[in-house]
């Protein structure tokens, strides 16, 4: 819609179709991967090959709601409930903490998700979105300060109990979410040195926690030695052989060999390996070159938007989907040790799709504050 300027100009309102293309792009291409991945799984476990694809498409279109509902609601909205965000997401996070049959379900022995009802839901992810919420509020109001390290220091405590407690059960997502609070300090401070001690921090908290659970210790064993770690190596040498097999076009769509029992958790955390083994390197590259086109599509959204705030939310969001991409591929190629992070808008996933596509909603929301000048 078009509103009329006093220069006598037409500010004409902007909507990023080329963010929301590329998003609907990725979630089909999501489905016909994951029908693919998962089909035989499916087929044995539940005798329906589409068993995961129906729960995907009900997953999209559940997200679909609160995304167009963010995308709608002016972004300034959310302004006033960062604190309240950060706080929520804690408390649930501490709640999840505690074993409580018939609310708390635990994965590899450890409690992630709350059951409500027919549904279950995973705390951490919101604080994904929380963090972004709360921490583009709360820079906003001290940019100037950020140039001096004692500021820095100040909100990584205010943010230490979050990370701390998401650490507890789950170290890949305290992973991610420290490194999204890092990447909007950074694009906020007018000074960078100071964030190689903020790194080198960081790193002694993800090693501290690496050596205080057992099996965090034998998976970076299976990531030195895969080929002797047993069952902790399995997984990884597994989607190493579907990687290498598809060599450089693939085996073809729905030809992989590996998806049939031998690599564990095909339709989430390996998908990957399942996209490279049938569409092989071209088809990988493919992959990661959306994922590129959705990251410059955010960051053209940054650097134009009206106000640090909006340009904030944009950082998070996209520093939140870079990272996850990174350490999923980083993953699957045994260039990291194995974690449970899955692949945006591809992997098999409940809250955490629904939560990412209201993060999408928030960003085209900000795109919406951009205006197109032109003389009449």
């Amino acid at each position: 819609m078009a509103r009329r300027r006093k220069d006598g100009k037409k500010a004409t309102a902007y909507f990023d179709y080329n963010l929301l293309f590329i998003l609907i792009f990725l979630l089909c291409f999501g489905l016909v991967m994951l029908y693919s991945s998962s089909s035989y799984t499916s087929a044995n476990l539940y005798d329906d090959s589409a068993h995961y694809l129906k729960l995907q498409f009900r997953n999209i279109l559940v997200g679909v709601i609160p995304m167009y509902f963010f995308a709608r609601v002016d972004y300034h909205f959310w302004k006033k409930f960062g604190f309240f965000a950060y706080f929520c997401s804690f408390a649930l996070c501490v709640l999840v903490m505690f074993p409580i049959p018939g609310l708390t379900r635990s994965s590899h022995g450890q409690s992630r998700w709350l059951n409500l009802g027919p549904f279950s839901f995973q705390p951490s992810e919101l604080a994904k979105l929380a963090v972004i919420i709360f921490l583009a509020m709360l820079i906003e109001r001290i940019p100037k300060k950020l140039g001096n390290f004692s500021s820095i220091i100040k909100v990584m405590v205010i943010m230490f109990p979050l990370f701390a407690v998401i650490a507890y059960s789950n170290l890949s997502t305290a992973v991610i979410v420290f490194g999204i609070a890092v990447c909007m300090l950074f694009v906020a401070s007018p000074k960078y040195k100071q964030f190689v001690i903020v790194g080198v921090g960081g790193v002694s908290f993800v090693v501290a926690f690496i050596m205080l659970a057992s099996y965090r210790s034998g998976r970076v064993q299976a990531w030195l030695h895969p080929e002797t770690a047993g069952d902790d190596g399995y997984q990884t040498l597994q989607g190493l052989y579907a990687i290498g097999s598809g060599k450089l076009f693939g085996k073809g769509l729905g030809e992989s060999l590996q998806k049939m029992g031998n690599v564990p958790e095909s339709q989430n955390d390996m998908i990957f390996t399942i996209i490279c083994e049938e569409l092989g390197l071209f088809g990988a590259i493919c992959v990661i070159l959306l994922y590129v086109l959705l990251l410059w599509r955010m960051m053209v959204i940054a650097n134009n938007a009206k106000d640090l705030y909006g340009a904030l939310l944009v950082t998070g969001i996209m520093s939140h989907i870079a990272i996850q991409v990174i350490l999923n591929i980083a993953v699957v190629t045994n260039t990291i040790p194995n974690t449970g992070v899955i692949l945006p808008f591809i992997s098999y996933g409940g809250t955490s799709l629904v939560f990412l596509m209201m993060e999408m909603g928030l960003a085209l929301s900000v795109s919406k504050g951009i205006r197109l000048e032109s003389i009449e």
